[in-house]
């Protein structure tokens, strides 16, 4: 094989358009690229793009941090209020028909609240309420139906 010097110029003018066309077309991505991040129209420089996306990103932390701290509050604030009923109803008395009579339980998430009963009797009907702290009643006893319906507030019996 003949090596010509012709074939080797040409080679290497080929090699060498490629290469330029190659560069060329990264040069034009990154200058579109830093284009779009100035702001085509605007006289801002890099460092100027930077520096407002550096704030920015301040500005969203301390946001971040505060909707944190507010969400926090409302979650704290949420386990103090009524979270859990449980309701039964029953029938006290041999001479009185129907289930007529029913303690119903109000307990937040930390299980405090009340319990709450009323017997529905032929000679009156009474009401009682007890204090829960921690799903028991620290002062009176309970009845196997306040029991109960504290039972169904705390594992969810009507939410």
């Amino acid at each position: 094989m003949v090596f010509n010097g012709n074939l080797l110029m040409t080679a290497m003018f080929i090699g060498i358009v490629a290469w330029i066309s190659v560069l060329t077309y990264v040069l034009i991505r990154m200058v579109r690229h830093y284009n779009r991040l100035t702001g085509e129209g605007q006289k801002r420089g890099l460092k100027e793009v930077l520096d407002a996306i550096t704030g920015a990103i301040d500005v969203l932390q301390k946001r971040t941090s505060e909707s944190e701290k507010a969400i926090r509050a409302v979650e704290l604030d949420g386990t103090k209020h009524v979270q859990r009923i449980g309701i039964v109803r029953f029938n006290p008395f041999a001479d009185t028909g129907g289930t007529q009579s029913s303690s119903i339980a109000i307990l937040d998430a930390r299980k405090n609240g009340i319990v709450m009963t009323t017997l529905y009797g032929r000679a009156g009907n009474r009401s009682y309420i007890k204090e829960i702290i921690a799903g028991t009643c620290k002062e009176l006893d309970l009845s196997k139906e306040e029991k109960e319906a504290i039972q169904k507030a705390i594992v969810g019996g009507t939410s």
